[in-house]
């Protein structure tokens, strides 16, 4: 696949077969329980060993505690952890030496100016993701998945020490001019291919991906 995609917030087999057939690098659980697409432990754990050896399996926390990060490493069989809020450099570093797993760093964008604060994570994240900042005034914005994109000119042209992933907004129909836009080799998709917020659509995960693979 010329482009690495990620499906995140998946929840029932039918999603996950989908992005395991359309070849996802990566699927993704939310560990985040106000979230519409959050999963138990259990469930995560029966689709991350239906997925093994084929796709990456990520784990979504946001400022999550050691309990909670602890209790779900042991039960999920994670190949990464996501930190989705406002974790601090020293708090990533610290979760990637406490856990024993690679950790990508999700970063809010929506000026240029806010590209400063990721010379900070480079020593500490494995990889970065940049997603939209959530919209101002919405009552029920979520850390991420709010089907909202940020100007993805303001990626265009960089490069990092690490890997990175575009997320926010993305859909089948605007993967293209994403990609194209930004630069992005490696892209993540939550709300773009779903019926409603917490309900994938295999049909939608299964376009994505082969558009991912035309480009």
């Amino acid at each position: 696949m010329a482009i690495e995609a990620k499906i995140c917030g998946l929840r029932d087999a039918a999603s996950v077969n989908a992005a395991l057939k359309g070849g996802a690098r990566y699927i993704g659980f939310v560990f985040y329980p106000p979230s519409p697409r959050s999963i138990t432990p259990a469930t995560a754990a029966e689709l991350a060993r239906h997925a093994a050896g084929r796709a990456g399996c990520v784990g979504l926390f946001v400022d999550p505690d050691d309990d909670t990060l602890a209790s779900i490493t042991r039960a999920v069989p994670l190949d990464m952890i996501q930190l989705h809020g406002d974790e601090s450099p020293a708090r990533v570093a610290d979760i990637r030496e406490r856990y024993g797993r690679p950790v990508m760093k999700a970063l809010k964008i929506s000026v240029p100016e806010d590209l400063a604060g990721v010379e900070a994570y480079l020593p500490v994240a494995d990889r970065l993701l940049f997603d939209a900042k959530a919209p101002k005034g919405k009552a029920d914005a979520l850390p991420g998945g709010n089907a909202v994109a940020f100007d993805w000119r303001i990626l265009a042209g960089k490069s990092w020490p690490r890997p990175w992933m575009l997320a926010g907004g993305i859909n089948p129909e605007n993967l293209a001019e994403a990609v194209e836009v930004s630069g992005a080799r490696s892209v993540d998709v939550s709300s773009g291919v779903e019926v409603k917020p917490g309900q994938k659509d295999p049909e939608r995960i299964a376009l994505f991906l082969q558009k991912a693979r035309s480009l």
